[in-house]
């Protein structure tokens, strides 16, 4: 009983430090008056013993939610592995635009996809390295700059032949798009120029605008680097483009340099050794 009575009280602390009271009402009645759905998949992500059933259930109907707001041609907020992100059907042209509108982003500056299996990646892009440098990064918080394939929806990024591309290290965001069986366009949750956000409450000034919010809790890592992206575009050759989460995670000289402890899955050391070391898998690094 008293493991139930603790568990009770964790729940109750997660929920009034994470959000506001007044964010949280505020956004929650206007979110009811819009039609936005925000949706709590934090508690029922948990697994273990103690988990009911009803619990597991409820990660299936949030995706079924989430999944028919996508198909209906609107924009979600969702969790990732590194931050919060506003996402679309990729091969939608009219939900692209829309997400372009809801963050105010300069339409000049390219959207990355995100899908959830390794072999996604030769459907949408021309892959020149090969598998296993793929799997040594992926899923994680990686962002991979490629050649797009002709099947990629041409008014997604028209000014450019490349691809930004993402497997999250997120069960929910991988099993999202192995339903939606199309690549998800995926950019951070908040207004261009402003912070990423790594709880819902910091862009509840979004939610209007949004057909569904899915709660994930608050990210793990409170950084708000954001992916690191790597372009592979040319043969041979990587270079990183941003820094992102992984690279700040250890100096080169092997010591944290953030000024925190960050929280490190064991699963992201060799991504972290294989984006700081000299070469990737025989791939030359330009600088």
């Amino acid at each position: 009983m008293k493991f139930f009575l603790d568990f009770a009280v964790q729940i109750v602390r997660y929920r009034a430090a994470h959000c506001p009271p007044e964010v949280c009402r505020a956004g929650t009645e206007m979110c009811k008056r819009l039609g936005t759905k925000v949706l709590h998949l934090a508690l029922a992500n948990c697994d273990g013993p103690f988990v009911s059933q009803e619990a597991r259930i409820d990660v299936a109907d949030i995706l079924s939610c989430t999944l028919k707001a996508l198909q209906d041609g609107h924009v979600v907020a969702v969790p990732t592995d590194t931050i919060y992100g506003l996402a679309c059907l990729a091969q939608n042209s009219g939900a692209v635009r829309k997400l372009y509108d809801i963050k105010g982003r300069n339409e000049q500056k390219p959207l990355a996809i995100c899908v959830g299996e390794i072999h996604d990646i030769y459907r949408y892009c021309k892959v020149e390295v090969k598998e296993e440098l793929l799997s040594d990064l992926l899923p994680g918080p990686v962002t991979l700059v490629l050649e797009r394939s002709e099947i990629l929806n041409k008014e997604l990024n028209p000014f450019t032949s490349l691809v930004g591309i993402r497997i999250p290290d997120c069960g929910f965001m991988r099993r999202l798009c192995q339903m939606c069986g199309e690549p998800l366009a995926l950019t951070s949750a908040n207004v261009s120029a402003q912070n990423s956000t790594v709880a819902v409450h910091e862009f509840h000034d979004l939610w209007p605008k949004l057909a569904v919010v899915v709660d994930g809790g608050p990210i793990e890592d409170q950084s708000r680097l954001g992916s690191t992206v790597v372009d592979l575009s040319a043969h041979g050759r990587y270079r990183i483009i941003r820094a992102g989460w992984l690279p700040q995670l250890l100096s080169l000289d092997g010591r944290p340099d953030l000024g925190f402890v960050p929280v490190v899955p064991k699963f992201f050391h060799f991504q972290i050794c294989a984006l700081t070391q000299s070469g990737l898998r025989g791939l030359q690094r330009i600088p």
